[in-house]
C-alpha cells in the first residue's frame, strides 16, 4: 500500500480540499470560515530576517533584470506568474507541504469548496512518497467515484501531459473545468502494474457534509443483514461525515434531531456508527463541535501546541445528547486532520472504538491569511495538534484502529444494499456484542 502522507513516510504531502482534490487536510486555528468578512490577523512586526540571516533581495532583482534583458522570447515573461512562483518557491524551502500560497484562482476554488458546492471531478488529491500526484479518495457521489477512481490511485497524466513535477494547485488548475466538459486521467491503481486512461465528465459537486440513517439488523455471527419491521432486531444509528466545512455544524444538528426520536423509541438500540472514512478534514472547530456530542463538558477534545511548546487545550463547551451511547468510528487511510481529531478524542476518552484502517496522519493546524491584493492568500502552519493523551499523529504515522478491518471491494460489491460494505457490517456486528 502506498502510504498516504505526512512526515512519517515522505517529505511532501499536500492534502488540499479542492474541487477535485480536497486532499488538503486543513485544520484550522479557530478561524471563522466566513471568507467575505475575513481579514488578515497577522501583522508583520519586523520586515527583516533574523539577525543571524542575511536576505539579499538584490540577487532576486538581478535575476529578474537579466531575464527581462536576455530571455529570447519576451512574450513568455509574465511578472505576476513569476512573483507567484517566487513566493511558492520561498514557502517550499520550509519543507512543509501545508504552508502554501494560493493565487487568485486556486484561492477562490478553495473557498468555494468549503461552501459545499463546486465544479470538477470530485476527488481529494495529495502527493505520494515519491512526489507523484495521488488520489486520497473520491468524494461521495462524485464523477470521479462513478468513473472508478480509487483511494491511492496515482495520476500519471492529465489529457496526455505528464504530471511529473506537478504540485496540487497545478493539478487543480488543469483538472478543474466547467460542468459537462471532459478530462482524461492516466491512472495507475494500487493493485495494477499497467496504467489506464479514464475519461471523466466534470459536473457540479454538491457536498452534504453529514448524512445519516436509522436501520434494523439481525446478526448471525459476524454476518449481519438489514431487516424491515423486525421487533427483535438491533437498531443502529449511522452518521457519515464527508468533510468538516462551513455547513457541517448545522447539518450535524439537523441529523441528530432527526435521529434522537427514533433512538429514544427503540426497544433494542445497539449504538452509533460515525463514519469518517475518506474524510480529509476541514475546520478544526467543527471537529470539536461534533466530538462534543459524545464527550462530557469540560473534557479536552484536542490540544494545540505552538513552536515554543506551549499547549492550549480545546474543551467541550456544550452538552451533547449521545454521551452514554456505544460508538464505533470508521476510518481509513483517507481519514485526515479534523477526522483524526474526532476519532482520537473519542478513542482517548474511551467513548469509541476505532474500526477500519490506519488514518492519514496530518497533525498540524493551518491559518489562512488573505493578502493585500484581495485575491490571493497564504496558509501558514501555526501549530501542531495533539490528541487528549498527547499523541501527535505525524509521529505516530496516523491513528491505529482498535479493530483492523481492511476494505474488501469484492464482498462489499455483492451486498444487496449498496450503502453497506464489509467494514460497516463488521461495525454493526461489534455493536451487537
Amino acid at each position: 500500500m502506498k502510504k498516504l502522507y505526512s512526515l512519517r513516510l515522505f517529505h511532501i504531502v499536500l492534502i488540499i480540499l479542492i474541487s477535485l482534490g480536497i486532499g488538503y487536510g486543513f485544520g484550522r486555528f479557530q478561524i471563522s470560515m466566513e471568507w467575505k468578512e475575513f481579514r488578515p490577523i497577522v501583522s508583520i512586526q519586523n520586515q527583516n530576517p533574523p539577525e543571524e540571516q542575511v536576505l539579499d533581495m538584490g540577487l532576486f532583482y538581478t535575476v529578474l533584470e537579466e531575464i527581462n534583458k536576455e530571455y529570447y522570447d519576451k512574450s513568455k515573461i509574465d511578472t505576476t506568474k513569476m512573483l507567484h512562483g517566487a513566493i511558492s518557491g520561498m514557502l517550499s524551502s520550509l519543507d512543509d507541504p501545508y504552508t502554501a500560497f494560493f493565487p487568485p484562482k486556486e484561492n477562490d476554488d478553495f473557498k468555494t469548496q468549503l461552501s459545499g458546492e463546486f465544479s470538477g471531478i470530485g476527488a481529494e488529491l495529495s502527493l505520494s512518497e515519491d512526489s507523484q500526484l495521488m488520489v486520497v479518495s473520491p468524494l461521495d457521489g462524485s464523477p470521479a467515484k462513478a468513473a472508478g477512481i480509487r483511494v491511492g490511485d496515482l495520476i500519471l497524466k492529465v489529457n496526455g501531459d505528464s504530471t511529473f513535477g506537478w504540485d496540487v494547485p497545478k493539478a487543480v488548475e488543469t483538472i478543474r473545468g466547467e460542468r459537462g466538459t471532459k478530462v482524461t486521467l492516466n491512472i495507475l491503481h494500487e493493485d495494477s502494474k499497467e496504467a489506464q486512461d479514464i475519461e471523466i465528465t466534470r459536473d457540479i459537486i454538491e457536498i452534504d457534509s453529514v448524512t445519516s440513517w436509522f436501520r434494523s439488523f439481525s446478526c448471525n455471527g459476524e454476518n449481519c443483514t438489514l431487516q424491515k419491521d423486525c421487533k427483535n432486531c438491533m437498531d443502529v444509528a449511522y452518521l457519515r461525515l464527508s468533510q468538516f466545512g462551513e455547513k457541517t455544524n448545522d447539518e450535524w444538528g439537523e441529523k441528530i434531531n432527526e435521529l434522537m426520536p427514533q433512538i429514544s423509541s427503540s426497544q433494542n438500540f445497539g449504538g452509533v456508527i460515525v463514519d469518517v472514512r475518506s474524510n480529509p478534514g476541514g475546520i478544526l472547530n467543527d471537529a470539536v463541535y461534533v466530538a462534543s456530542e459524545f464527550i462530557k463538558p469540560g473534557k479536552t477534545v484536542v490540544i494545540q501546541e505552538d513552536g515554543q511548546g506551549r499547549r492550549l487545550p480545546l474543551t467541550v463547551e456544550r452538552r451533547g445528547v449521545m454521551l452514554d451511547m456505544p460508538v464505533i468510528v470508521l476510518t481509513n487511510q483517507g481519514s485526515a486532520s479534523a477526522s483524526e481529531i474526532l476519532a482520537g478524542a473519542l478513542h482517548d476518552h474511551n467513548r469509541a472504538q476505532i474500526l477500519g484502517e490506519k488514518t492519514f496522519g496530518k497533525g498540524t493546524i493551518q491559518q489562512p491569511v488573505d493578502l493585500e491584493d484581495g485575491k490571493s492568500s497564504v496558509h501558514i502552519s501555526v501549530a501542531k495538534w495533539l490528541t487528549p493523551n498527547g499523541i501527535w499523529v505525524n509521529e505516530a504515522e496516523g491513528l491505529e484502529p482498535d479493530i483492523l478491518v481492511e476494505y474488501d471491494a469484492s464482498s462489499s460489491a455483492d451486498m444487496v444494499d449498496e450503502e453497506l460494505d464489509n467494514q460497516l457490517i463488521r461495525a454493526i456486528y461489534e455493536l451487537s456484542q
